[in-house]
């Protein structure tokens, strides 16, 4: 029963931070677009704050059981970019770049609520208050920081496959885009029996390393 509820527990801290950086992320690429000339993501609704716009399932729950996962992909039109390659890598690095922000802004909020909580512990129900903002705002920012250091990845259909692939000659773009849903599969079974969990473990502990050292430096009271 315990591991139920522990299992219940973890779903509702990592829900709503799931559905606030997922949708961030994704109005991050529909407004990078914009900003660059592609109208699309804006006429068709998706310059939203309204998760369920945004939501894939699949995506989700792997962001559930696995903390890492995807939302719906914004619809991009790169005809309407002046420099069509260059302005494809910098909206999908927007989205990575926006959950960074995000788990930088969590960082910096449980360094100072930590600091206010150890000089005036509570009691009772406020003790339990406190433990519950810090639990809240660490999975807020690690699943920041894992979802941008996962799309950041070079494998489609992930946004560091829209940087990567840009810089390669159109044919070896096409040519590898076409197999996408294959690929795609293949990342979710590597997922699935944790093939990915070392390396991908690694690199999100690197990258949260490096936010709370810089975090650190900030005189925050």
């Amino acid at each position: 029963m315990s591991a139920i509820l522990q299992s219940l527990r973890d779903i509702l801290y990592t829900l709503p931070c799931i559905l606030l950086a997922l949708t961030v992320h994704e109005v991050a690429h529909g407004w990078m677009a914009m900003k660059l000339g592609d109208p699309t993501a804006r006429n068709l609704g998706r310059l939203t704050l309204n998760p369920l716009k945004h939501l894939d399932p699949v995506g989700t729950l792997c962001m559930i059981f696995f903390h890492f996962g995807w939302a719906r992909p914004v619809p991009i039109n790169s005809r309407y970019f002046k420099k069509p390659r260059r302005d494809m890598a910098l909206t999908a690095l927007a989205g990575p770049v926006s959950n960074i922000l995000m788990g930088t802004l969590g960082v910096l909020l449980f360094r100072i609520f930590l600091t206010v909580f150890s000089a005036h512990p509570g009691t009772g129900f406020g003790y339990n208050l406190q433990l519950s903002t810090l639990t809240l705002l660490q999975y807020f920012y690690s699943l920041n920081i894992s979802l941008a250091v996962f799309n950041l990845l070079p494998v489609p259909p992930l946004d560091g496959s829209r940087i990567f692939l840009t810089f390669l000659p159109p044919k070896y773009y096409f040519g590898i885009m076409q197999y996408e849903r294959y690929i795609q599969l293949g990342l979710m079974i590597c997922l699935y029996v944790g093939l990915l969990n070392k390396p991908l473990r690694f690199l999100v502990n690197l990258l949260a390393n490096g936010i709370f050292w810089l975090v650190d430096l900030l005189p925050l009271l």
